[in-house]
């Protein structure tokens, strides 16, 4: 896929317009202020310090090198021309490059209107063109509307790491998700 390449676009529970798209050069700055909010929110994401610009700019060539080599399919979510929902399948290697990995977040304001669901859907849909038969994923124990939008889409509880996360003074389980593609 092409860089900036729409996938889809949909109106959002809100009301407000969301394009899916793969990512371009020209969304560092929206990648940096949106993984920045995340931390700066203590977000259920595993990051816990802020991302230099370098930092990013060192990611996203990855991001972009990384699709561009088939191994993993990067998805945006844009409202009023700014990101603010990142997410992605990776496909693993070896033995396991069937199996592919997700990860998703969406910024504070723009949860709960059907964007997270819509980003899943896509990731799933596509995942078999990378030869993709599994999918997989973690999720903080304590982030039900996440592990609800996980189940809305098929994947079902596979597994539980107890105490796997420590957050805010306490300790949180890791449960992994998994889908098999038909």
């Amino acid at each position: 896929m092409k860089t900036g390449e729409i996938i889809k676009t949909f109106t959002a529970r809100d009301g407000r317009k969301v394009i899916l798209r793969t990512p371009k050069w020209e969304d560092l700055d929206d990648f940096l202020e949106a993984i920045n909010s995340l931390v700066d929110e203590g977000a259920d994401i595993l990051r816990t310090q802020r991302v230099s610009r370098e930092e990013e700019i060192d990611w996203l060539s990855c991001v972009l090198s990384q699709m561009e080599r088939g191994e993993m399919l990067y998805l945006v979510g844009e409202v009023d021309g700014k990101v603010v929902g990142l997410s992605e399948v990776s496909r693993r290697s070896g033995r396991e490059s069937h199996v592919g990995v997700i990860g998703i977040a969406i910024r504070q304001g723009f949860r709960e209107v059907g964007m997270g669901t819509e980003m899943m859907k896509t990731l799933v849909e596509h995942a078999p063109q990378m030869g993709l038969k599994v999918l997989m994923l973690t999720t903080f124990a304590t982030n039900e509307r996440a592990f609800h939008v996980y189940k809305k889409v098929g994947f079902v509880e596979t597994g539980r790491i107890p105490r796997k996360f420590f957050k805010n003074g306490g300790y949180v389980d890791e449960i992994i998700l998994t889908k098999v593609l038909e």
